[in-house]
Order: C-alpha cells, then sequence, then structure tokens
C-alpha cells in the first residue's frame, strides 16, 4: 500500500508530535504532509531527515505566525493536496481540522471501488479542535472584544466546514475514552481508542535507582496558558514545596506574570534532552498533571514509567490513566496498593495543596507504577495501530486490487 500521513504543522514538539513520530517509524516510507515548517523549531529537529511536503501556505513569510490568524484559510490549505496516488492517509489530526481525505463510504460497508479515486483515510484523532468547541486553549484570545468577535464569525463557518470533512473520514481512532466521547458528541462518529505511545530513554534498571533525593514536585509542559501552570506555581508559593518545570514558551502566550510570581523554590528549566527528562522524572518525588480537561496526558504516563507516582485533576484523559487510593481500594486491595497516584477535584490552590497532603500520606509501590505504564507503551502502540490498519484499510484494498495497481 502507498501510504501519507498528514500533520497540523511541524513547529512545536509535544504530544501530537510523539504520536507522529511513531507513525512514521511504523511508515518510514510515507511522506509527512503539512501546513507549515518552522525549521527553527524542536520538532523539525525531529523530523528533518523525513520527506516532509509543506503546503502553499508553508512558503509565505512568517508563515507559522500567521497560521492561528489566518486558520479560516484552512480548507484551501488542505484542498490544495492531491491524495489519489495513495491507498492510505493517515491523518493526525487536532486544532488544524487536518481530516477529510477519504471519502467516508468505508464507514458505510462500501468498497473503495466505490470511493473513486480517494483514498482511505483513518484519522488519529487528538481532539476536536478545542477552540471550536468551547474547550480551553494555550491562549485566552477570548479576552479581546475584538478577537472574540472574529473567532465567533471564522468559528460558525469552520464547525460546518470541521464536521464536512469529519463525515469524509473512513475510521476515527480516540488517542482517550474523553476524545471518543468529544468525537461522537461533535461528528456523530465511532472510533477505536487506541492510546498515544509513551516511553523513555532509559532503561529500567535505572529507574529504580534514582541518582537525586527526590525533594520536589515536577511539571513538564509547553510554556502555555490552560496547563494549570499558574496554580502549581501559586501553591508552590504558598505551601513552599520545590517545583522544577520543564519546557519552552509556546505560540502568543506571555509568560511574564508566571515568572515573575515565582519564588526561588521554583525552576523553570526550558526544553530539556530525552535523557535529562527521564532523569527529572526519576527523581521527582511526585509530578503535577493539572490540566483542567486534557485530551489524554501522555506526561504523567511518563513519569509513572520512570516509577514516579501522579498528582493530577480529575477530569479529562487524566481519569483514563491515574489510579486514585480510594479506586484501588474499591478493586478489592487495600488503600493505595494498586495506586499510581491521587486525583483531585476542588480546582484552586488550596484543592492542590491538600491533595498534596494525602499524597504524601500514601505509599507507592514503583513496580506497579512502572507495570501500569506499560499499557501505555510505544510497542502496543505500534502492535494495535498495525492491527488495526490490518484489520481495515489492507482488506478493503484488497477488494479493489485495480486501484492498488495504479
Amino acid at each position: 500500500m502507498k501510504v501519507a500521513i498528514v500533520h497540523d504543522y511541524i513547529k512545536e514538539y509535544g504530544g501530537a508530535e510523539r504520536v507522529l513520530e511513531a507513525l512514521s517509524e511504523i511508515y518510514p516510507k510515507a511522506p509527512i504532509y503539512t501546513a507549515f515548517v518552522d525549521k527553527n523549531s524542536s520538532a523539525y529537529e525531529r523530523f528533518k531527515n523525513k520527506k516532509i511536503i509543506s503546503s502553499w501556505f508553508g512558503y509565505l513569510p512568517f508563515a507559522s505566525k500567521l497560521a492561528s490568524p489566518l486558520r479560516f484559510l484552512t480548507p484551501f490549505i488542505w484542498g490544495s493536496f492531491d491524495f489519489s496516488k495513495y491507498d492510505l492517509v493517515i491523518s493526525s489530526a487536532s486544532w488544524y481540522i487536518t481530516k477529510g481525505f477519504g471519502s467516508g463510504k468505508q464507514s458505510s460497508n462500501e468498497t473503495i471501488e466505490q470511493s473513486g479515486r480517494r483514498p482511505i483515510e483513518i484519522c488519529y484523532c487528538h481532539t476536536p479542535p478545542r477552540w471550536l468547541y468551547g474547550y480551553t486553549t494555550s491562549v485566552n484570545f477570548q479576552k479581546y472584544a475584538l478577537v472574540r468577535l472574529y473567532a465567533h464569525v471564522v468559528g460558525h463557518f469552520l464547525r460546518l466546514y470541521d464536521f464536512k470533512q469529519a463525515q469524509k473520514v473512513d475510521y476515527f481512532i480516540a488517542n482517550s475514552q474523553e476524545v471518543a466521547a468529544r468525537i461522537k458528541k461533535f461528528y456523530r462518529r465511532d472510533s477505536t481508542v487506541i492510546y498515544p505511545p509513551v516511553s523513555l530513554q532509559n532503561p529500567k534498571s535505572e529507574i529504580r535507582n534514582p541518582k537525586s533525593g527526590k525533594d520536589y514536585y515536577f511539571m513538564v509542559s509547553r510554556i502555555v496558558g490552560a496547563k494549570g501552570l499558574e496554580l502549581a506555581v501559586e501553591a508552590s508559593i504558598k505551601a513552599g514545596f520545590k517545583l522544577k518545570i520543564a519546557g519552552a514558551k509556546a505560540g502568543y502566550y506571555s509568560d511574564r506574570g508566571l515568572r515573575e510570581n515565582a519564588q526561588e523554590n521554583v525552576e523553570f528549566l526550558g526544553q530539556v534532552s530525552d535523557e535529562e527528562l527521564a532523569e527529572l522524572y526519576r527523581g521527582a518525588k511526585g509530578f503535577l498533571a493539572l490540566a483542567r480537561d486534557e485530551d489524554f496526558g501522555i506526561t504523567p504516563v511518563e513519569a509513572m514509567m520512570a516509577g514516579t507516582p501522579v498528582i493530577a485533576y480529575n477530569g479529562g484523559g487524566y481519569k483514563e490513566s491515574v489510579i486514585d487510593p480510594s479506586a484501588a481500594s474499591s478493586k478489592g486491595g487495600q488503600a493505595g496498593q494498586a495506586a499510581t497516584g491521587v486525583l483531585f477535584d476542588d480546582y484552586s490552590v488550596d484543592g492542590l495543596i491538600s491533595a498534596i497532603k494525602k499524597f504524601e500520606k500514601t505509599k507507592f509501590d514503583p513496580d506497579v507504577l512502572i507495570n501500569h505504564a506499560q499499557k501505555f507503551s510505544k510497542e502496543r502502540f505500534e502492535k494495535e495501530i498495525r492491527e488495526f490498519v490490518e484489520k481495515h484499510a489492507i482488506t478493503e484494498a484488497q477488494r479493489s486490487p485495480q486501484k492498488t495497481q495504479k
């Protein structure tokens, strides 16, 4: 089969890009189609040896900065690509409406022969665009009246476009049960959940013997809004615990106030290497996952893979990976026996501090954490993706040998 991969853009390296990286390893000959490429970005460093095909938008001056203001151009960006020579398109879709390259007829049990020249499309959906459906975003653009009006007008038409494109997808894969529910709600489509790949650089033998004294709490995030960074910093100031934050500033988010409020016990580490990240996970007392409606959340699982328990807000995808002591107890074991962290409901500084106090009274077994994290491993992801493609796309292609020969 001739396979193409489509991704929003190559600009920032986060959870979606980890999925893209894994997909490109499964299909190393597949080119990556994207809206634009920022060659000065951390993401480009990861994919610069891949065949990347950028749209016409990518040749505009300052394309990476114009992508958000000119989001109404997305139909023209994706419409400029021709995928008719491919048998399968795997779209990695998030906020840039990166979908709608198939015919959608496989979902109605029609064969590829009836689909014309369009390929089969499998959409790995990280989430329906958060800004289109009322979810918090990394930049609170709604606080500006003119921008709010612009987003309201543009958003209306792009919601219609997004729904239309979603109907052309042959098969949806959701990155969590949380996202599967959103796909059902907004697109009226069913999906299969395949959790994203999680891996660490360092071997398990090193995980059990951290070099540091586990005297700090840790966060990994792009320095943007909606990740709970402000909450963590305020709680650190009030409770006096040591906090380390790894991640680089991204987008239009201003971190000036965040850094000004931080005190000596808060350390901003910037972008770190995979090796440094693994060491920071291993050395932490606990990991903080504080987004209010996270799509899935790879970083808490990375922490557990390093043998470090998690404190997470009881919402979004965190509920699918973090096992609270009360939940562990209800499954027949003693409280804390199979727990991987603490979930809390009161999204406030005092609520987080209370969760930390509960966390520090709970014993966690590193082996339980590591074994639990393996359920989300990269090897498991690759196996499930291959099986999904084998079951759906390859079977359909075999029914239409004429298209494959083309």
